[in-house]
């Protein structure tokens, strides 16, 4: 239906329900705001009705327009939580001591938040003086509750609100100061919030407007000179860049002239003196940031000023900014004087001067250190300083240099203090038992001292002031503690300067004193540096024996050798800490931890193989003592420790086996073996880790037979069938789904199938197992792990020796061969090499005879040879084949069998035409067969 043509009894009907609607949602929150005025509810129940507060004045939101009677209901209600709020808020403050509140304070904020944008609503109402004011009044005060729980986004919404209201008013026609007041905070704490967030161009633009709000009211001029004052005193203190402190001093300019404008709205002595203060304060504080700037001139222009002024400004900072701008022109007699005005003036606070005293130290450098003791010393003289005073002053020169120990001037301060607290009148002061707190102040600061140069490794400034320390130490009992302990850092710092005889004239008197497991440790380190390794051997015994002994003692005993490059000593401090382990006395470190660190240490020196090889195995049986999860440790840790000494065994092992130490490889091998299968879990690779190291050691007993040149004792060899054992198995057992096919068990590490198929072959020659050396061979020949090198090598082994295997050979060899022929380009030497030892093989082991067998091998080296290029197959192979076959003849010619005379020169004719340079011996052998066909 359109507009037009709704009827007015439609449009009153539509009225009266939105009237009725709106004092439905009016009577909610009226009930709401009950419940807040009994306060009645509990915490969860408030939460509840500000939730319901919440909802009703959506509602209400977004059924506007009202009628006035509406508004003033509105208005009414707003009051009343308002109100509400404020006796709420009262009430908490009163119970808060004594039980947990009903409400929160952000939950306060909240119902706070609704009572503003309630009466927000109704901002238009007649019959309200200054509505809007009022609306924004309560925006503005629940901002500030906002910013001051630091919810400051929500306090951002709620000035800007404020200001969208009065920005409608009339300000030339506001009256009331209250009012105006209102006008100045809202842009203030608007502008505070911007700050906060970061936001300075906002906060700076709205401070610039508030100029406009001060109604020439001397209080609005203050207000808001000391908010430029602080923005500009909050860029100071951040420390920033060079833009930053010019945004500073633009804004204390901007505080400046407002003081200056605020004079003339000073009405009462009262005022004027207020604003005096201020701008004195302010042009302090310019003059602070010229010095940051290093605007020296405008500092002492600054300080002139002040100092010039009606009354003049006698604040104690002006010294101290005008001495440290004459330091930062380089004039250092002006900045003396100030000095020395400070001390005469007693106005000046003794921290201030310390301050300046502090400053001068720091800018008089190298070149004015005695300047700057004449200094010092004058100002204890004169201002009669007592112990108290004197060690305030010297915490202060070397306390807070603000670099440290270590730099130039830190060195030239305690140079200073040297002289300071070892100058007599200063000692007087500490005399007798009134000063004994002093004394040990005194003490800590130059202890503290000390310890800094020492830590930045100033080991000669550090000992004079240790040494000046101990000054301030009593020779009754109870410093004799802190001059034992005195006398062990004296120690560490000549160890540092490498003055050694001092630094064990020092522990021994440290010694006497208090004899303990440190002393004992600073002399194992005097004979570290006098590289007297056999005295700091002796020295790791004595340590054990202290009363105060610790086993830590022992770990960083092994540090200090490993840094001295001593590797015996370290072994030696290391093995005793081991020591420790068997009785089950409670360690710091772990055992598997020290004895890793025994190997690595061992690793590094040359010829310590066996060392090594025995803690290896200690670690192994104490795993197994233990259990790996005891002595390795559990989860990731204990896999990285266990996995340590598998690999540093299977690393040493195949060094040793490079280095053709066989023996001690086969030792390294089998440890590692034993290392990899104690882990738990173990997945594929290690597996194949476990295999591996015993095939390798396994091939290393056997290659230590021959590298000895005696056989292998017969508890050798079960040693190595138990090796291979359980290495077969092994390789027979992974699981069925880790591989594509069977064959593919042998084809993930070819070469390592390969020496365990070698490896038995031989074994089970010395079992005389002729058998099952075939069945092994074929297996691995039926491998995809098989190449035709490995074959060769094979063959050729079995074809020599006393353990020869004939069938053997003559298997590998021929599968070889056929490996090499169906190869794309085969290998036309070792061709020849592989049909020479068969030829071989045949004839020695079928005789010379007539044999099908052999001649079939030279049948089938014609047919290889046939159709390749000249000089492909290898001539001298290829002559050694037709010379044997001709001469084959010979006996059945002899015996008159010509026709298999005939037999053997037909192919040894054949087979010398295809090989270049025998033409005058093919020409002989035609011309002979020829004569023999003539006179059968």
């Amino acid at each position: 239906m359109r507009i037009a043509e709704i009827s007015t009894p439609e449009l009153r009907r539509v009225h009266q329900d939105t009237e009725v609607h709106h004092h439905h949602l009016l009577s909610q929150i009226e009930a709401s705001v009950k419940k807040l005025e009994r306060r009645t509810a509990d915490k969860p129940s408030l939460e509840a009705v500000t939730s319901d507060l919440r909802q009703c004045l959506g509602q209400l939101s977004q059924s506007s327009p009202f009628s006035n009677s509406l508004k003033l209901q509105i208005w009414k209600l707003s009051y009343r939580l308002w109100n509400a709020c404020v006796d709420i808020s009262n009430a908490v403050a009163i119970l808060s001591s004594s039980c947990s509140p009903a409400i929160t304070a952000e939950g306060h904020a909240k119902l706070r938040h609704i009572a503003a944008d309630l009466l927000y609503l109704a901002t238009d109402v007649t019959g309200v003086p200054s509505p809007a004011i009022k609306s924004a009044s309560f925006y503005y005060k629940t901002g500030s509750i906002w910013h001051h729980l630091r919810n400051l986004d929500l306090a951002s919404i709620c000035y800007e609100r404020a200001t969208d209201l009065v920005s409608k008013v009339n300000v030339g026609s506001i009256s009331d100061a209250g009012e105006k007041r209102l006008l100045l905070d809202l842009n203030l704490a608007r502008s505070r919030t911007a700050w906060e967030v970061s936001d300075r161009n906002l906060a700076v633009a709205l401070l610039n407007r508030s100029k406009g709000l001060l109604f020439g009211s001397s209080e609005h001029y203050k207000e808001l000179a000391n908010q430029f004052l602080m923005f500009g005193k909050g860029l100071l203190s951040r420390n920033e860049d060079a833009c930053a402190l010019s945004e500073a001093l633009k804004l204390m300019n901007d505080a400046l002239d407002i003081c200056e404008k605020g004079f003339s709205a000073a009405k009462t002595r009262e005022e004027t003196k207020e604003f005096r203060g201020l701008r004195w304060k302010t042009l302090r504080f310019i003059s602070a940031v010229h010095l940051q700037k290093e605007e020296f001139d405008s500092v002492l222009k600054c300080v002139k000023v002040l100092r010039e002024a009606d009354g003049g400004d006698d604040h104690p900072s002006l010294s101290v900014l005008a001495m440290k701008a004459w330091l930062g022109l380089g004039r250092h007699g002006e900045a003396e004087k100030e000095l020395r005005g400070m001390v005469i003036s007693k106005g000046i606070p003794e921290s201030v001067w310390l301050s300046a005293v502090d400053a001068y130290f720091q800018a008089a450098g190298t070149a004015g250190a005695e300047t700057a003791k004449g200094v010092f010393l004058g100002l204890l003289g004169r201002c009669h300083v007592s112990a108290g005073a004197a060690v305030r002053v010297a915490h202060r020169v070397v306390g807070n240099g603000g670099d440290g120990g270590g730099t130039e001037g830190s060195r030239v301060r305690a140079k200073v203090v040297v002289d300071l607290v070892s100058d007599e009148r200063v000692l007087a002061l500490f005399a007798g038992q009134a000063a004994v707190k002093d004394r040990a102040a005194m003490h800590a600061v130059l202890w503290n001292c000390a310890a800094d140069h020492f830590q930045s490794k100033d080991y000669e400034t550090s000992a004079e002031l240790f040494e000046k320390s101990m000054l301030y130490l009593t020779y009754d009992t109870d410093d004799k503690i802190l001059r034992a302990k005195g006398f062990r850092v004296l120690c560490l710092c000549y160890l540092g300067l490498s003055i050694l005889d001092r630094a064990q004239e020092y522990i021994d008197q440290s010694e006497k004193l208090e004899p303990n497991i440190v002393c004992a440790f600073l002399k194992f380190k005097i004979f570290l540096q006098k590289n007297d390794h056999d005295g700091a051997t002796t020295q790791i015994q004595a340590m054990t024996t202290c009363l105060d002994f610790q086993p830590d003692f022992l770990s960083l005993s092994a540090h200090e050798a490993l840094a001295c490059h001593a590797l015996p000593v370290a072994v030696a401090s290391l093995s005793c800490m081991l020591n420790f382990y068997a009785s089950g006395k409670s360690m710091p470190t772990k055992e598997v931890v020290v004895l890793r660190t025994l190997v690595t240490v061992l690793n590094k020196g040359q010829g310590n193989e066996q060392h090594a090889l025995k803690f290896l195995k200690h670690a192994c049986k104490r795993a197994s003592e233990l259990g790996p999860d005891c002595f390795f440790g559990e989860d990731e840790a204990g896999r990285r420790e266990w996995n340590w000494f598998a690999v540093t065994s299977w690393n040493l092992g195949t060094k040793a086996g490079q280095n053709k130490n066989y023996e001690l490889s086969a030792e390294f091998l089998r440890l590692a073996s034993d290392f990899y299968a104690r882990a738990e879990g173990s997945d594929h690779e290690n597996d194949v880790m476990v295999c591996k190291s015993l095939v390798l050691a396994a091939s290393a007993m056997i290659a230590s037979e021959f590298q000895r040149k005696t056989v292998m004792s017969e508890n050798e060899v079960k040693q190595t069938v138990d090796l291979l054992d359980r290495a077969g198995k092994m390789l027979k057992s992974f699981p069925a789904g880790t591989f594509v096919n069977d064959d593919q068990i042998h084809s993930f590490e070819p070469d390592l199938f390969f020496i365990y198929t070698f490896c038995a072959y031989d074994i089970q020659a010395r079992l005389n197992d002729l058998g099952s050396q075939l069945f092994l061979v074929k297996s691995f020949a039926s491998s995809k792990a098989c190449k035709p090198q490995y074959l060769l090598q094979i063959g050729l082994c079995a074809s020599q020796g006393t353990r020869s295997n004939h069938e053997v050979a003559s298997f590998a060899l021929n599968e070889c061969l056929s490996a090499f022929l169906s190869s794309p380009s085969p290998d036309y030497q070792n061709v020849a090499l592989v049909i020479r030892k068969l030829v071989a093989i045949a004839s020695l082991h079928k005789g010379d005879t007539d044999d099908d067998v052999v001649y079939s091998m030279y049948k089938k080296a014609y047919r290889i040879m046939v159709g390749l290029k000249e000089g492909e197959y290898p001539t001298e192979e290829g002559k050694w084949l037709a010379m044997t076959a001709w001469n084959r003849a010979a006996v059945p010619v002899r015996l008159g069998q010509i026709e298999l005379g005939k037999k053997w020169m037909a192919i040894g004719l054949e087979i010398a035409k295809h090989v270049p340079g025998m033409e005058t011996y093919k020409a002989c052998m035609e011309d002979f067969i020829s004569g023999l066909e003539k006179n059968p």
